[in-house]
């Protein structure tokens, strides 16, 4: 992380120096700084001139002495708040009153590293992400007694040196890990209930939602010894919010060394750098197919309706399905289960579908089956799904299927953010579509599925759970009621 901060401020105009306590770690890296500027000579990408110049303005710091006449000190060392505040009291000692100091962490509190310093108002977060270079958002953070003057500087600072400067109160996770809780821990508990395995989740959140990576694929890139202790911090931070609640089956693979890509395995197997995975099943292949019934209640009916015409299926009109009729339900976070009982449906006939993304936006269809639908009819539907070629996956019964809880987690937790104040709600979708690669903000994406709809995925979700994780949050609700996008701006 120094050495991205270090190469994006030289190359914006700034005279940089390096310094770490483990000795030659400084040198090398500047030797590693000034061969990526060599390889982007190579490409064509940068000329000889700005790589001399580049090269004349990073140096080596023998001491932190050196940073005596220093404008700004960035911190980018280890996550402990002991050592932190132990390196910003000596560096206080060294600078001038007017030197900014700012650390990197992303996950301790900059009011607590900043509570030992003579003057904390002068003191700041500045989270990067990683590869610097390439991940063009950095976190400006507010500590309890940090002038705003300064958090304007370093947002213009930012912007000097190519990155889009997001403003963050001093709350756990800042933006990006907070608003990220909802992606890895809603997926763990998928899992975790046996609705489905890792290598489906991930196919199923990359073709109906559009994400690049699946959240396991995201875990074993990251690595667990990252990314769990990461989810326990926020989660004990706030005082074990159950959105936040972490997951015994990270816990064991850290324990194990399943890291992730680094040490070979993870959720997945890595050979040589390449990640393993076991092709999907081809779609059964069925004699006869029964018609199909669509609940008067299904989530995108029309759509619904015309899908299963243009499939070729036969569909049925009656006010009720016939006797041996496939009964197709779309519910929104209720489960097939529950649908099925209420509307007093034959649960053997009875299989669900996921309705909350537009078919024709996604490239898979997710079905889900009741503990009672029969074989015949569960590969009878699979099997009509997937006659246009799109891919299909067949999950056990879960409220909500994979998608909506997802989602719903992830749209949720950004309000609750907005709620509290953490940042603006472009500032929340700007650092999150930046330092997370999701396809859309948080709140964006809330209004593409329609904050009404997510708004029943979340209350029926608490139904049928009855855990508080799911509990829509005000903010969220105020907007549903009033019909209002959730990225509209309050006066």
């Amino acid at each position: 992380m120094g050495r991205g901060i270090a190469q994006i401020a030289a190359q914006a105009g700034s005279q940089v120096l390096l310094f770490d306590s483990q000795s030659d770690a400084a040198s090398r890296g500047r030797e590693s700084i000034v061969a990526q500027w060599r390889k982007l000579q190579e490409k064509s990408r940068l000329n000889s001139e700005d790589l001399e110049a580049n090269t004349a303005r990073l140096a080596v710091a023998e001491s932190v002495q050196a940073f005596a006449d220093c404008d700004l000190v960035i911190e980018a060392i280890v996550e402990n708040l002991d050592i932190k505040r132990t390196v910003f009291k000596q560096l206080e000692g060294v600078v001038s009153d007017s030197a900014a100091l700012v650390t990197n962490t992303s996950s301790l509190s900059v009011t607590a590293i900043a509570a030992g310093l003579r003057r904390p108002e002068r003191f700041a977060g500045f989270h990067f992400f990683n590869p610097v270079p390439l991940m063009k958002v950095v976190e400006v953070v507010a500590g309890f007694k940090t002038e705003p003057a300064l958090c304007r500087r370093l947002a213009d600072f930012a912007s000097d040196m190519g990155h889009s400067a997001v403003q963050a109160k001093d709350t756990p996770g800042f933006i990006v890990n907070h608003a990220g809780r909802g992606y890895g821990t809603e997926a763990l508990r998928i899992v975790g209930e046996s609705v489905t395995d890792f290598a489906t989740v991930d196919r199923i959140l990359k073709d109906q939602a559009g994400f690049r990576l699946g959240p396991f694929e995201l875990f074993d890139l990251t690595a667990l010894d990252v990314s769990h202790p990461v989810m326990e911090s926020i989660y004990h931070q706030y005082y074990e919010e159950p959105r936040f609640r972490p997951s015994v089956i990270t816990a064991q693979r850290l324990a194990a060394g399943a890291l992730g890509r680094k040490t070979g395995e993870g959720f997945y197997r890595y050979v040589d750098g390449a990640m393993q995975t076991s092709a999907e099943a081809p779609a059964p292949t069925v004699g006869h197919v029964p018609s199909f019934w669509v609940s008067a209640r299904a989530t995108r009916r029309p759509e619904l309706l015309k899908l299963v015409h243009e499939l070729g299926a036969q569909l049925e009109t009656g006010a009720t399905p016939s006797s041996t009729a496939i009964i197709l339900v779309a519910p929104l976070g209720f489960d097939v289960t529950t649908v099925a009982a209420v509307d007093h449906l034959d649960a053997t006939r009875t299989i669900g579908i996921d309705m909350l993304p537009a078919d024709a936006a996604t490239k898979r269809r997710v079905l889900a089956t009741n503990p009672a639908t029969r074989r015949d009819i569960r590969d009878a539907a699979h099997s009509v799904f997937a006659r246009d070629g799109k891919a299909v996956s067949v999950i056990r019964d879960s409220a909500g299927f994979v998608t909506q809880r997802v989602i719903g987690s992830i749209v949720n937790i950004a309000s609750d953010m907005c709620q509290q104040g953490v940042c603006t709600p472009a500032d929340l979708d700007t650092a999150v579509r930046f330092g997370l690669g999701y396809p859309q903000g948080p709140l964006a994406m809330g209004d593409l599925y329609g904050p009404t709809n997510i708004l029943e995925v979340l209350f029926n979700l608490q139904t049928v759970y009855g855990d508080p994780r799911y509990r829509p949050s005000p903010w969220l609700r105020r907007r549903g009621a009033l019909g209002l996008s959730l990225t509209h701006q309050e006066e």
